[in-house]
């Protein structure tokens, strides 16, 4: 049992760290993406959006691939077995019960369940974060263009210093 927990812990803390580099990556997109909005508001959140999903989902990716490797490398399962099925299907907590992992394995199964779930939740927060910042920086854009549409005002600073 011990060995299953270690097994486990470990794996889960890698695919926590792969997660944390592609928050960043994240990060970086959308920051980069902040640059281009002011010409094509509607086509720069949706790519915003499309950017920042297509790296969560590629990382979500590549952490089943971690998963799948470790069942294959400890014999998780009977030999013939789908393992990289076997592997999405307990990270994404699906749980059809078609596969079960061999005896001395079985805690792996959860494991990889609750590592999936911390991790989709912590992308669904990263999306919604991104779309806010996204929105508050379009809400910013709409302010700066009616300011500066709008003649200044009597008795402003702007108003006193032009001459």
């Amino acid at each position: 049992m011990i060995r299953q927990l270690a097994l486990g812990g470990f794996v889960s803390l890698a695919n926590i760290a792969i997660h944390a580099l592609a928050m960043t990556i994240v990060i970086v997109i959308a920051r980069r993406s902040l640059e281009w909005h002011e010409r094509f508001v509607g086509l720069w959140l949706a790519a915003t959006m499309v950017a920042t999903v297509a790296v969560l989902l590629a990382t979500h990716l590549l952490e089943v691939v971690v998963w799948f490797l470790i069942y294959a490398i400890f014999d998780i399962a009977a030999p013939g077995t789908n393992l990289l099925y076997f592997a999405l299907v307990n990270y994404t907590t699906l749980g059809y019960g078609d596969i079960v992992p061999v005896e001395s394995w079985q805690l792996l199964g959860p494991m990889t369940a609750m590592n999936g779930i911390l991790l989709f939740g912590w992308s669904t927060a990263v999306i919604f974060e991104v779309l806010k910042e996204a929105l508050a920086a379009m809400g910013r854009m709409d302010l700066e263009a009616e300011a500066a549409a709008s003649p200044p005002r009597a008795g402003t600073v702007e108003a006193n210093h032009e001459v």
